[in-house]
Formats: structure tokens, sequence, C-alpha cells
């Protein structure tokens, strides 16, 4: 059984262990995604600022938008040089044929490779849509040459569905990447502890799961930033780790960097060859620059694992 923060073994060097994990972390953070809000994408004058060329950035959708906002979007990512994820929140969408006018609408402007399935956070469906999985079986996103789906997962659950029911939502998702052209993966809400995950990607894995996790990582903000998020996301048991901290209110403001949990799940996925995990997705909850920066600086290897080997520290100046 994998323990988080691993002590070094006998038969190794506290230098040779340094060494592995940074390599561990390296593959970990290699290929990472971010997300991005149309909102957000008003106050960015040009995304190629902060991110590399080709990154894949997924483009959500909030209840009440117009997904008129989400295609501008996505549209102008593309232009920059990246290749756009956007949301499909189903209980937003009110009809199968406005589904189709929004794939058609995206098709008519990117290459459409990728989109983002959610049921979306509203409590009465706007149309027929109760869930993702409705709006996968429609095969529409097949029809219009969809290459990547993400689906969702939850870690530490959900408060607004059953653990039976997420358990069957699980089974037909996997079922369902049988039959779909397109490649389906996890993608997860954030998460500020790495105990939860692993516990929970070994249940998955006990339950029949057979599809790759993208797993959501919080970027760089302060304390208040992260709870106040994780309370209006039901981010659940690894909330504690912000309570603790925000027990000092001096602590409020600082500033949060991930490294203990990727340093955990670097060691994690490279000592369970089962592991799900196969990327991160970060989200950029302090701000897309900085936590873009950060993370491009890890990918680099521009950081140093710390005496104890519970956390690293990135040595590239982060504005």
């Amino acid at each position: 059984m994998y323990a988080v923060s691993k002590a070094v073994p006998i038969d190794q060097s506290s230098e040779e262990m340094k060494l592995q994990t940074r390599q561990q972390i390296l593959d970990l953070v290699q290929d990472f995604t971010l997300e991005t809000t149309p909102g957000s994408a008003l106050k960015i004058p040009d995304y190629r600022e902060h991110l590399r060329p080709g990154a894949r950035v997924a483009v959500t959708f909030l209840p009440g938008s117009n997904f008129a906002d989400t295609v501008a979007t996505a549209k102008r990512l593309q232009e920059e040089g990246f290749e756009p994820m956007p949301h499909f929140a189903a209980r937003s969408i009110p009809s199968r044929q406005a589904l189709e006018d929004y794939l058609k609408a995206l098709a008519d402007v990117t290459d459409l490779r990728h989109v983002v399935a959610l049921a979306g956070a509203v409590d009465k469906p706007l149309g027929p849509f109760e869930s993702s999985m409705a709006i996968l079986d429609t095969g529409l996103f097949d029809k219009y040459g969809v290459e990547t789906i993400g689906v969702a997962g939850h870690p530490e659950g959900s408060p607004d569905i059953a653990p039976a029911v997420l358990q069957e939502a699980l089974a037909w998702k996997n079922a369902f990447a049988e039959r779909s052209d397109a490649a389906l993966y996890i993608a997860t809400q954030f998460c500020f502890e790495a105990a939860p995950i692993i516990a929970w990607d070994k249940a998955m894995r006990a339950a029949g799961n057979r599809l790759p996790i993208h797993l959501g990582v919080p970027g760089l903000a302060t304390i208040k930033t992260l709870i106040n998020h994780a309370k209006a996301c039901g981010v659940g048991p690894s909330m504690r780790f912000l309570t603790r901290q925000a027990r000092n209110v001096a602590k409020l403001m600082t500033v949060n960097t991930p490294d203990r949990l990727l340093l955990d799940l670097a060691r994690y996925k490279a000592y369970d060859p089962d592991c799900s995990i196969a990327r991160i997705h970060v989200y950029p909850l302090g701000g897309l620059r900085r936590s873009a920066a950060w993370t491009y600086a890890v990918a680099d290897g521009d950081f140093d694992i710390n005496a104890k080997g519970d956390g690293f520290k990135v040595t590239r100046e982060i504005e």
C-alpha cells in the first residue's frame, strides 16, 4: 500500500531519492491543462503572454451564461495557438436542437477536437437533459468528430449525488467509452490533499473504472480565495487542509502552492503502476498568469525539493 510522503528507502541515499522524486514530479506535470472562463478572457489581452503554444484550455460554462461567449472564447484560443476544450453543461441546454446548434457553431470557427461534458450546477434542467450521460447518448459528439471528451469525477463525493448514483454513472461512462469514437477521460474538481484522491482512485479501479483521470489541482491563490472557491464548489474532506491553516488569521492572505499535493501524487503514480491519474488540470483560482507561470516552472524542472522530502519550492521568480 502506498502512503503519502513515503519515507526514503534504506537502500537509497537522500540525494538519489530526490532525483527520483524530481523525475516523478516532472512526469506528472508534463502536458498539464488549464481552464478559463469567458469572463476572465475579457481581462486577458493575449493568452500567448501566459501560455505556451498548443496548450489545452478548458472553457467553462457557468449557469445563466450565453453559449455564444463560450464559442467566442474557444475561437480566440484557437486563433492564438491553443486547443480549446469547451464545456457542455447538460442541464443548461434547452433542447437537442440547441445542443446540435452549439456544436455546429463551434465546428464553424474551431477544429472542435476536445470537449468536456458535465451535468452543470443547475437545480432544474432547462430542457430534456438531466445529466452529461443524456447529452453523450445523443450521439452528436461523434457526429461532429469530437476526439476527446472529459466527463465528471468526484474524488470527495458530491453533495448533490448519492454514492450509488455516482457508481452507476461510472459504469455507464465506461461502457459508453467502448462504443464512442471519442476517447473519454474523467475530469475532476480541484482537491487539496492526496489521501482522499488516492483512496478514490483505488475504489474506482476496484469498481471497474478503466478511464484515465485528469486530476484537478488548485493554482496559486490565497488561503482565503481557496476557501471561498472550495465552499462554492462543494469540495469535501480535503477542505481540512485549508481550515487548519485558516485558524491562523494572519495566514488567510498567504499564497498557497500545490507542491505537497503534486509531490504526493507523483510518488503515488510512480509506485502504483495501475494508478489511473494521467495528467493534472490546473484551476487558476487566483489568476491565470501566476498559476501558469508556476506550473510551467515545475514542468521545466525549476524547483528544489526540501530537506524533508515532503514538498518543493519553485526557484524561478514568479511575479
